[in-house]
């Protein structure tokens, strides 16, 4: 009965304490931005996946609205911060060489640059180039891991934009 009744009263006392909110992201913003666009990135590449511009430009509005209170919106003239940009590589590169020059490891590497235009509180430009990168078994087919693949590179590039969004205010 005794056990109980303390592990009770330590659940309620440390719950009690728990923090209803945490943020780290929207203090460091101008109180001026209210929303944001998103250009669909251009996809400079030949060997991209079609869809890959469009996929990766919605996973950057998407990250936007997650992690801020900006709020999506459709026309630029309207917005206080403007993002676009162009996915200027798409790589496969053999890694890890092991006997025979054959690839153990094989490298996905996508980059793209970015330019972000600001109109509050002052109007101002930031560049940011992202090269982001994952390696993968060289004996598996690229075909059927490159969704997962550039899954993780894209969470990658949307933390980088918001990385430089958030940190140069």
């Amino acid at each position: 009965m005794y056990k109980f009744l303390a592990i009770a009263l330590l659940f309620f006392g440390l719950t009690s304490c728990w923090p209803v909110r945490v943020s780290f992201v929207d203090g460091s913003m101008p109180e001026e931005w209210k929303s944001f666009t998103v250009k669909t990135l251009e996809n400079n590449t030949g060997n991209a996946p079609l869809s890959y511009n469009a996929t990766l430009t919605e996973s950057i509005k998407d990250g936007i609205q997650n992690n801020s209170r900006l709020n999506l919106e459709d026309n630029a003239e309207n917005a206080e911060v403007n993002v676009e940009g162009i996915i200027t590589s798409y790589t496969i590169t053999p890694v890890a060489l092991q006997e025979g020059d054959a690839a153990a490891q094989n490298r996905l590497t996508v980059t793209c640059q970015f330019e972000i235009f600001i109109t509050k509180p002052e109007e101002d430009i930031m560049e940011l180039t992202s090269s982001r990168f994952i390696d993968y078994d060289a004996t598996t087919d690229l075909g059927t891991v490159e969704n997962d693949l550039l899954s993780e590179v894209t969470d990658q590039i949307v933390q980088d934009v918001l990385n430089k969004l958030f940190s140069n205010w």
